[in-house]
This record gives C-alpha cells, structure tokens and sequence, in this order.
C-alpha cells in the first residue's frame, strides 16, 4: 500500500525531505494522553495547511469515547468483495475438501469457548489442516476471554504531536563525513528470477557494505543459486534458516525481526542502516550517493507513513480485525479494539533504518516494543504499521524521516484488483512493473524526458530506489536505468536484449511439474531432436547417422526466452542417446510458439481487435497471461482476452469450438469506447477434448479475427505414464460431449460450421491411447503449434550439424554479461562506472543533475564506500526545490503492502 502516496503541496517552504522533531515536549508521556491517531487532524495537515507547532492533538479514544474508531457490524463479504467463502472458478482448489468447523480438533483438544462469530466459522471450513484449525480456535478463544490483545500501550516519546524540518539543506561547502556509514542490505526474494537478483546485486554490491538474502521455504532453486552466490563473497550471507512468507502475512514481520536480530548478533558485521530489498527493487542512483547522504543522516529512520486520515487508515488497512497466518493463508478471524495509549501509524513496507532503532525494535524489553509484538503477531500488513507505530511512540521519535527512499509505480486501477483473496481474506493493491517509457532515454540518446506518463511526478524528496521491476514483464527499462547509472553496454555485449528465467531445474524433481508441463517438455524435446536429424540430412558432408537420437529421462533444466522484452518459447535441456556413438549427449532445444491469431480475410470493416489470445493465469494488473505460451491441458480453465484499439462502443460474439467442430461456448461482449482489454472464462465442463480449438469474434455475425489454441492431452498422470483408464477420463471430453448446460449446435450451419462424423470417431479412437501411440498424437499436435526450431549442444557431440550452446546467442548457456557476477574491482564494486552523462548542467531530466553534480566533486579527498574518492556530494543539487526535480510516484492509498 505504502509506498508512495501523492505529492502533496506544502505552504511551509519547500523542502526536499521532513522529519518529525522539535515539537513541544509532554511532561509526562503518560498512556492516558496518547492517541490512537498518529496523525493531526486533517485540516492541519501537510497538504492542507501548514502544521503549527502548538496545534494540539487528538486524544486517545476510549471504549466510552465519542472519538472511538467506529465499529460495524461484520459480515464474511467485505466491501467490493465476493463472499470470503466463495472463490473464482478457474483456480485450483488449495487442498482437500474443507472440513465441517472443529472437525480437526481431537476430543481432548475443545476449542475451550464457544466459537459463533460468522469469520472464525468460516475460516475454519476453510483451513486444510487440523493444527491451522487448532491455532484458530485457540487465538480466537483467547481474544474472545481478552487474554490475546494488550488493551493499553505505553507511549514513550517525549514529543507532543509530531512536527517536520528540512533535513538535506547542507551547505555546498559542507565537507561530507569522514567516516562514511556501512549498510545492511536485506534481500527478501523468492520465485525464479535469479538472473535478474544477481543483476541488482551487482548494481548495489560493495565491499564496504554486507548483504544478508533471505530466500522463501518453497523457492529451492533460487536458494541453490544464492547460495552459490554467496560462497564467492565475504560479506554476503543467506540466512540459515528459511521461512514461507507471504502477501500480507505475520511471517513477513517475523522474517525481519530475525533477521535483524541474526544482523545484531553478528559481530563482525559493523552496520550503520539496515535496509529491505527484493527482487523487483532497482537503484536509481549509485551507491556513492547513497551513501553520502546516508552519511549525513545518521541515526535517523526513513519510513514513509501513510499520509491520510487515520481513522480510514485504520479501517482500510484492517488493523480493527484479528487475522492468523496458518497454512500460507491470512484467516480473518473477527473484531478487535487498537490498543489505548498509542499512536498508530503505518504505511510502506519497504523502509531504511538505524542500527540504533533496529537495535531498541530486537532487544528491549519496555511495555511498547512487547505488546507491539503482541499485537502485530495478529495483524493483517503487519510490516506496513509494526515499525511505523513503534517508532512514532518510542524514545526514538526524534529521529523519522517521512520518506523511505524509493520511488514506486502506483496505478490504483490496475493495482487494485484484490489479486491476493486466495492467501489473504482481504482486498489488496500491487504496484505496477515500470516500463521503458517510464523513464529517460539512455545516455546519448539525449537528455529530455520522454512525455511522462501520469504517475512520474518531479518533486524535492530525495529517492534512491525504484520498484517494482521484473524482466518477464520488461527487462530493457532495466538496461535503461543500468546506463543511467554506470554508462551503457557496448551494443554488440552478448545477450544484452535477451532474458532467461529458470522455470525447471533437475534438483526440483518432476514431482514439482504438472502434468501438462511435463508433457510439454518431453514433446519440446522430442522436436528438438526431429529437427537435429532433418538438419542433418539437409547439410552437405555431414554425417546423417551422428545426428539421430532417442530420448532418454526427464528433463534437466527449462528457461523462457524474451528476447527486447518479447517472449520467444521455451528452452528445454534435455539429454539422449546418439544412435551412431552410443554416448548420452545434453541437448537444449529451442520451442518456439506459432502464430495463432490471425485477423479475417479479407478485413473486416470493423478494425478496434487488436490481438486475441487464450491462456491462464490472467494478471490483470500487467495485463499478461502468466502461463507464457499458454501450456494448457483438458483439466484447464482457460481464459479469452482481447485487446482493443479506442473506437466507438460496439458488441462483438466470441465462439468457442472444440477440436471436433461442436460449438462449446458464446457470447457477446460490450466494448467501451475506452477499452482497452477485455477478458472472460466462460464455465465450461471439463475435462476439456484435446485437440486444436478456435476462438471467433464475430461483428454482426461476421468473421472479424480468430485465435487458435491447444489443448494437449496429457502424457502423464501424476508425473507417471498415463494408463488406460486415466486416458479415457482426461481424453474424452465432458460428459454427454457438452460443455454448457445450454446447447448450440443451432449455430453451426449459421456459423457454416459443419459437423464430420469421422472427427468425431478419430476423437474417440485417440481418447484411448497410451504409450508410443499417445506420444505421436501428442508430438503432432504440439507441432501444429510449437516449433523445435533450433537445436545446440550443451556438451561434446557426435553430430556436426549442432552448434555448441555457449556460442549459440538465444542459449541459456550462451554468455549473459549484464548479470554474470565476478570479483570487486579495486574500488569495491562489481559494476563500475563506464561512462559519464553527456547532459548538460541544466535540470534535463531524471538522474540528469545528479551525475553532473557528481562530476563536479570528483577533486573532494573525502571517500564514502564505493567511492572512487568523490565523496559523490548530494547536499548542493539533489535536496534544493529551485535546482532538483527528482522523480517520484504519485500517490496510491491502497491498504496493501508493496
């Protein structure tokens, strides 16, 4: 949620950064004066009117206060939101059938209360296991006998209310500090994107600082890979220990605490700033700025607060409800009250603080840091208000900057589409993947900003990082930022355009594959080496023989391929058996998807369709399907998404047909003048009939474009060899061959889509087969598809007409520069200035006067860790309003972390 929130305009003058000190100090800071809002009324607050240091603030609610957070009656459908039991269809069933409520709890083991409350009873249908079903009877049975919730806090800061100062309005001829601070950089990073992480890593890495990488529990192959990444530094470490994290949980606080605790208890570890990345974080500026203004600031804490009403604040964020994190899910659980005699606040999660806070957070005892920690062990978004409310009511107070550093592409329309209900029983927001156009070209390109798109705003504060970034989405705005930063690439830099991401590593197991990919897989390979022996017999003087192959195993290793951020298939690494040497031989071949949308011939008059595509796992905040390729098998529910071009509001008809021409599903959709996407899964019964299906879209009944795509019938059940009586359940189609209860064979002569008896016994002949039988059927239909366009070798072969991998460009074995890791260089750096930027010295756009105020203080003796003996000065350009415009994301309240 926090991570940003809109610019506001101040009348105080202009300031590039704010902390909260010097207000009045109370003379006692008794419980009984605090409040439960950390913030001043809105009318005073920055944005509406200067914040007068006399201004007095809200009192703490009591259960008898008028000013009480106001209660609701609860029900298990939140607002804007489905009932908490239902779940979409089209999403896989989380685990067994639910169990009736307390069916998990053992005749000794009552539930010590009577559970009535609507979320608990729900929650307990819903859990999968009887120790989660255990844990919500238990936290619910405590908080109902009030022995759960500390019902008063004791506030220790000194201040009376909370004011601001500037603080980065140095002096140009203020001499940075001589001994510059050390970070601690936490990585949290889970997924597969491993390339990408080293890639950050190297753009952050410096000898002076350390790196502690937190890997999640099911992320293995991204454990393996950060482990190796590790061994070859000394000051990076990947915790001994792993947690399952996720959206939103109380195991995202829990990890942080570890972690600065294991920071804390490392002694040889001296740290000055702890700071929290992950792997879609990306600097916008260098470690050297970083760190001089870091230097500057000292003990203090960077969190950006939330920056709106609180009482809303408190609502929206669900502080006011329990939850339990058991079986990766966050339960809602009921109503609570906030405790009495704090000021609660909250807003990002990503954050950067002082070893001296980090320490008081780990290690006291006093009456705020424990019952904090009792109360945000049931909190919804806990590491988005946890550190927030302790810091704003400890002695450390004095020391906050209402600024995290970071900059972070909100855009509430796309990123709030409660993505997370099913691990979280609640609404949430995402940040947006930033885009090439979302910054500025690269160094020689020129110095201007491309027209900014809505949510790049110039403001004073002072940011360092960006996110989110992922390369499956665009890996170039990296490459773009990676120039700005240290100078770009020479262009012939191999692989420079190209992405690859691991989605099968051997050590996972097949058991960590669905059937439908592991069928695919095998198939991909099965091309690749069709396409190694018809290569062969077309070259002149090569040995035909030497290139003939059979398939031997499982697969060793799956990437995707993007090449300039378009994807381009699946590299399958596979071994076989040279039938001419005998020897085993690692292949990788390349399976490339066929174009399947094609627009009518000749062109409709209707011309708003774009692109039609079918898949799963539909992101509508990127606005992608995430199963790259659309690897759809008959268990699937498959989803149709169009994009359009802005016209008139029209209806068009979208047909579904199946591989034996029976018309499964339509209907029609209405499209705005401004829409861009639609999508639509219509309910069909499965399992769907394998074959080749097709999507019309009709304008008036007349053809406008169609789309094709595969359901492949599985070759595998339970990564096993399918058998008999599992082929004629997954191949046969739906029961009485109709997918909807509502018939449309009506349409066909319409539709001039005629009916062949003989599709229809052919369908019935391949439902039964298995074996090599099933193979051939499988391998020719994904050829109608895929490609196996090329084929390399990933070690020594017999067959001449292969290419080694390593000298084969779209190989993920082939050289990959921009995130391969080596030694520091003498400065401490892995990546290491190239280039300076050509710009001028006038305000010409992002990181434009910063890299020139950096060229002019290359003569200070002064040097800050990953220096090269500038002292990378900050104080002059970067925090004065009439000289700096920095970016910054405009504002998104959306009570869901980052």
């Amino acid at each position: 949620m926090a991570g940003a929130r809109t610019a506001r305009k101040r009348s105080r003058a202009p300031t590039a950064t704010t902390t909260r000190t010097p207000c009045p100090k109370t003379s006692t800071p008794s419980p009984s004066t605090t409040a439960t809002s950390a913030r001043v009324p809105p009318g005073s607050r920055p944005g509406g009117g200067a914040r007068g240091a006399s201004q007095s603030r809200a009192r703490a609610p009591t259960r008898s206060s008028s000013m009480a957070v106001p209660r609701r009656t609860r029900s298990t459908t939140p607002a804007g939101g489905r009932s908490l039991a239902q779940r979409g269809r089209g999403q896989p069933p989380r685990g067994p059938a639910p169990s009736p409520p307390l069916a998990g709890l053992h005749d000794d083991q009552s539930p010590g209360c009577e559970i009535s409350g609507k979320e608990v009873i729900s929650a307990l249908s819903r859990a999968r296991t009887s120790e989660c079903r255990q844990l919500i009877a238990h936290a619910y049975c405590r908080h109902k006998a009030r022995q759960l919730m500390p019902e008063r806090v004791t506030r220790y800061c000194p201040l009376e209310g909370q004011c601001e100062y500037p603080v980065g309005e140095e002096s140009a001829e203020t001499p940075p500090p001589a001994t510059p601070v050390r970070i601690a950089f936490v990585l949290v990073v889970h997924g597969r994107a491993s390339r990408q992480i080293q890639r950050l890593f190297k753009a952050v890495y410096h000898s002076a600082h350390f790196y502690y990488i937190h890997v999640d529990k099911r992320s293995n192959y991204l454990h393996r890979q950060m482990v190796a990444l590790a061994s070859q530094y000394p000051n990076v470490q990947v915790t001994p220990w792993r947690m399952a994290t996720i959206w939103g949980g109380a195991s995202l606080l829990a990890m942080y605490l570890r972690s600065m605790k294991d920071l804390l208890a490392n002694s040889s570890w001296a740290w000055d700033f702890y700071i929290n990345l992950s792997a879609a974080d990306y600097p916008i500026r260098t470690n050297e700025q970083l760190v001089s203004f870091l230097s500057r600031h000292q003990d203090m804490n960077f969190i950006k607060s939330h920056g709106r009403d609180n009482v809303r604040f408190i609502r929206k964020q669900g502080l006011d409800r329990l939850f339990l994190e058991c079986d990766t899910h966050m339960w809602r659980l009921g109503d609570r009250n906030i405790p009495e005699g704090v000021a609660v606040d909250g807003g990002s999660d990503w954050f950067l603080l002082s070893r001296t806070f980090v320490d008081y957070v780990v290690n006291s005892q006093d009456d705020l840091v424990t019952n904090m920690k009792r109360f945000y062990a049931y909190t919804l978004l806990p590491a988005e208000s946890f550190f927030h409310t302790v810091l704003g009511n400890s002695p450390h107070c004095e020391r906050t900057v209402d600024n995290n550093l970071r900059i972070t592409n909100w855009n509430r329309k796309l990123g709030c589409k409660c993505q997370y209900k099913h691990i979280v029983d609640w609404c949430g927001c995402s940040p947006n993947d930033f885009k090439p156009h979302d910054f500025p070209p690269l160094p020689g390109e020129g110095c201007s900003l491309v027209k900014k798109p809505p949510f790049v705003t110039q403001a004073a504060r002072p940011t360092f990082f960006g996110r989110k970034f992922e390369a499956v989405i665009s890996q170039q705005v990296i490459t773009q930022l990676d120039a700005l930063l240290f100078g770009p690439l020479p262009p012939e830099t191999a692989g420079l355009s190209a992405y690859w991401e691991n989605v099968f590593d051997e050590p996972d197991g097949v058991d960590s594959l669905t059937d439908t990919q592991l069928t695919h897989y095998h198939a991909f390979a099965r091309l690749g080496l069709a396409h190694a022996a018809n290569a062969s017999a077309t070259q002149p003087n090569a040995n035909a023989s030497g290139c003939r192959y059979a398939p031997i195993g499982q697969p060793v290793a799956v990437h995707l391929y993007f090449l300039s951020d378009v994807f381009q298939g699946y590299l399958v690494r596979h071994r076989a058996t040279n039938l001419a040497s005998g020897q085993l031989e690692t292949l990788e071949t390349w399976a490339a998807p066929k174009t399947a949308f094609h627009l009518a011939e000749p062109p409709n008059s209707f011309s708003r369709l774009e692109l039609a595509q079918i898949g799963t796992d539909w992101d509508g905040k990127e606005r992608i399907f995430r199963n790259f390729g659309s690897m759809l098998g008959p268990l699937d529910e498959p989803v149709a998404m169009q994009r359009w071009a802005k016209g008139p509001n029209v209806t068009v008809t979208v047909v579904w047909i199946d591989p034996t021409a029976v018309i499964a599903a339509t209907y029609d959709i209405l499209i705005d003048g401004n829409a861009e996407f639609t999508h639509y899964r219509p309910p069909l019964s499965l399992p769907l009939r394998p074959g080749v299906w097709t999507v019309r879209t009709l304008h008036h009944w007349s053809l406008v474009a169609q789309t094709r795509f595969l359901i492949t019938p599985h070759a595998y059940s339970r990564g096993l060899p399918l058998r008999q009586e599992d082929a004629l359940r997954l191949h046969s189609g739906p029961l009485k061959n109709s997918y909807m209860e509502q018939s449309f064979h009506g349409l066909n002569p319409i539709l001039k889509i005629p009916v062949h008896l003989g599709q229809v016994e052919a369908a019935g002949r391949h439902a039964r087969l298995t074996g090599a039988g099933l193979e051939a059927w499988v391998d020719r239909l994904v050829g109608e598809m895929w490609a196996g366009s090329q084929v390399c070798a990933a070690g020594p072969s017999a067959c001449p007409a292969l290419q080694a991998c390593a000298h084969t460009r779209w190989s993920s074995l082939s050289p990959d520069p921009k995130s391969q890791l080596g030694p520091p260089t003498a400065h401490g750096r892995i990546r290491i200035r190239t280039v300076e930027r050509t710009c001028g010295s006038g305000p010409s756009g992002f990181l434009g006067r910063v890299m020139s105020q950096e060229r002019h203080d290359n003569t200070r003796p002064t040097q800050a860790p990953g220096s090269t003996g500038s002292g990378s000065r900050l104080t002059q350009g970067p925090f004065n309003r009439s000289r700096w415009r920095g970016p910054v994301v405009q504002a998104r309240s959306s009570g869901a972390n980052e």
